[in-house]
C-alpha cells in the first residue's frame, strides 16, 4: 500500500508535506495488495462495499473522520464509524494535498477531462485555480445544463449572469476560498466551484450582473465538483498498475432533494 501511495506522491511538486494530511488513516501501509479502491468520500457505504469487494486499499479524497487533519475525539458517531472502518481491515489513505500540488493538478484534470469542453486550459500557479478559454462561447445557463448531464449533478446553481456568452471559465473545484478574488479579476467571467459563502461571493456576483457586469458563479456541490478527479485517479492507477485491480466507488452527492425519490 504504501509502495503505491509512495508513486502518486511522488507525482506532486516537491514541497514540504509533513503538515500534510495525506496520511494512512487506518490498517496496515504494509499490506500486501491485489485490489485497491478510490473514492471522493469513505462513508459507511463505501466501506462494506470496498469490504466485500476485497480490496486491501482504499484511496480517498476528502476527510473520513469531519476535519481536514482528522483528528480522533470520543464523539458517538465519529466511534461507531471507526469501529466499521477497524473491523473491515481495511488500509484507507487520503490523498488530497499531493493530487492539488500535481502539474497538472490532478483533480482539475479529471473534471476538466469529464466536462469536454474545447479550449485552451492554464494551470496556474495559484492553489486550485485552472482557467479554461473556450473556442465557442457558452452562457452560464448553458454550462450549468451541460454539467448536469456530463457530471451527474442533480442540481447546479447559479448567481450573477445567466445569459450572457462568456469565453473564460475559472475553476476552483472543491472549497478553495479563492472564489472572491477570482471573481473580482477583471478578465473572470464564470467562476467554477464547489462550494462557497454565499453570502460574500454569490452576493458579489448577484450584485456585479444587476451592475452590468457580466459575471457568474456556478456551484456545483464539492463531491460533484471533484469527484471526477478521484475517478481519473483510478484511471491512472490501472494505467501504472495493470496487475492490479483497480475500481472507482461512487459515494453519491451529500444533499438529496424534495424533488428526487
Amino acid at each position: 500500500a504504501i509502495e503505491i501511495m509512495n508513486e502518486l506522491f511522488e507525482m506532486a511538486e516537491k514541497r514540504d508535506y509533513s503538515d500534510s494530511c495525506d496520511t494512512c488513516k487506518n490498517g496496515d501501509p504494509n499490506v500486501e495488495v491485489s485490489k485497491v479502491g478510490v473514492a471522493m468520500v469513505a462513508t459507511p457505504e463505501v466501506i462494506r462495499e470496498v469490504k466485500e469487494w476485497g480490496a486491501q486499499l482504499l484511496i480517498t479524497h476528502e476527510p473520513t473522520y469531519y476535519n481536514h487533519l482528522e483528528e480522533h475525539s470520543d464523539e458517538k458517531i465519529e466511534n461507531k464509524k471507526r469501529e466499521i472502518i477497524q473491523e473491515s481491515g481495511i488500509t484507507i489513505y487520503r490523498y488530497h494535498d499531493h493530487p492539488h500540488y500535481t502539474k497538472p493538478d490532478i483533480i482539475a484534470a479529471g473534471q476538466l477531462k469529464k466536462l469536454d469542453l474545447k479550449g485552451e486550459i492554464e494551470y496556474t500557479d495559484t492553489f486550485d485555480l485552472v482557467r479554461l478559454y473556450l473556442e465557442t462561447p457558452i452562457t452560464p445557463v448553458e454550462l450549468a445544463k451541460h454539467i448536469e448531464k456530463k457530471c451527474g449533478i442533480k442540481h447546479v446553481r447559479i448567481s450573477g449572469a445567466r445569459n450572457s456568452p462568456c469565453t473564460v471559465i475559472s475553476a476552483l473545484f472543491g472549497a478553495s476560498g479563492l472564489e472572491f478574488e477570482e471573481l473580482k479579476h477583471d478578465n473572470s467571467e464564470i467562476v467554477l466551484t464547489g462550494e462557497t459563502c454565499e453570502w460574500i461571493c454569490a452576493e458579489y456576483a448577484r450584485d456585479a450582473a444587476q451592475l452590468g457586469y457580466n459575471k457568474a458563479l456556478i456551484i456545483m456541490g464539492h463531491i460533484g465538483s471533484e469527484r471526477d478527479g478521484m475517478e481519473y485517479v483510478a484511471e491512472l492507477l490501472k494505467i501504472k498498475h495493470p496487475e492490479i485491480d483497480v475500481k472507482y466507488f461512487e459515494c453519491g452527492e451529500v444533499y438529496s432533494y424534495a424533488d428526487i425519490e
